[in-house]
């Protein structure tokens, strides 16, 4: 159970972070994954298919950005001519320039719908294509606790996080008829390299917010996307996960 063995897997943001544990997860699962983000990322892309490579799996990259719906398009095009097929695309790229709402610029807010929210749906678009063809697909994105409850000096990143959510719903119900799922992981407080820069008085104060008493880990959002790509997922679609540590309960 649980394997993901065949597949091809396309997760933006890959060259760090939880874009990086989710791929080296879902290569472990049996999956080839197909790194992607910025051309200035490169090396990083290399060394995470390197470690992946390493460890016995299979994977390799292609440079997209996503402010750029061209750019997008011929990722997903890349990826299906080398591999033959796409069976899974997480939408993980994504940008923060935080400000309070009265401070924030035109192209602060545009900057980060355009990412987070607009490439997300120009990818979603162009896999939908060869998932309908070979009649199933996973696409799995990455949502965030703050686009279900709101945070303050956020309002570009909520926004997003907020519209993707919706867009996961209306994905799920037009693809559902090609057995195409569609579904949202939204992380809470998670520990990466830049909540490891904060004072350890406010990562108190984060953890404070959580009921298990911890902020989560890449592996946590990893773990359920893994299972959203699965076969045993197939009856779930539409649905926004929370990986909260019961931070918020919707």
């Amino acid at each position: 159970m649980f394997q993901l063995d065949g597949k091809i897997v396309l997760i933006t943001g890959a060259s760090q972070g939880i874009g990086e544990i989710i791929a080296k997860e879902m290569a472990k699962q049996g999956a080839t994954i197909v790194c992607a983000s910025l051309p200035f990322t490169e090396e990083d892309l290399k060394r995470v298919v390197a470690e992946i490579q390493a460890q016995g799996g299979k994977a390799d990259y292609v440079l997209l950005n996503m402010a750029e719906g061209d750019s997008v398009r011929a990722a997903v095009d890349e990826t299906v001519k080398r591999h033959g097929a796409l069976h899974v695309l997480v939408n993980n790229a994504g940008i923060t320039k935080d400000k309070l709402l009265i401070q924030m610029k035109e192209e602060e807010w545009d900057a980060v719908l355009g990412i987070n929210l607009k490439g997300a749906f120009i990818a979603t678009q162009a896999v939908a294509k060869p998932m309908m063809k070979q009649r199933w697909g996973r696409i799995i994105n990455i949502a965030s606790v703050v686009g279900q409850m709101g945070n303050a000096g956020q309002a570009n990143y909520v926004s997003a996080k907020a519209g993707l959510i919706g867009l996961t719903k209306t994905t799920a119900r037009e693809l559902a008829s090609r057995n195409i799922t569609c579904n949202a992981v939204a992380p809470g407080y998670i520990a990466t390299a830049m909540t490891d820069k904060l004072s350890d008085e406010v990562k108190e104060g984060f953890t404070k917010q959580i009921p298990l008493g911890r902020m989560g880990t890449p592996a946590d959002i990893a773990a359920a996307v893994c299972f959203l790509a699965t076969e045993e997922a197939g009856y779930v679609t539409g649905c926004t996960i929370p990986v909260n540590g019961g931070m918020l309960m919707p």
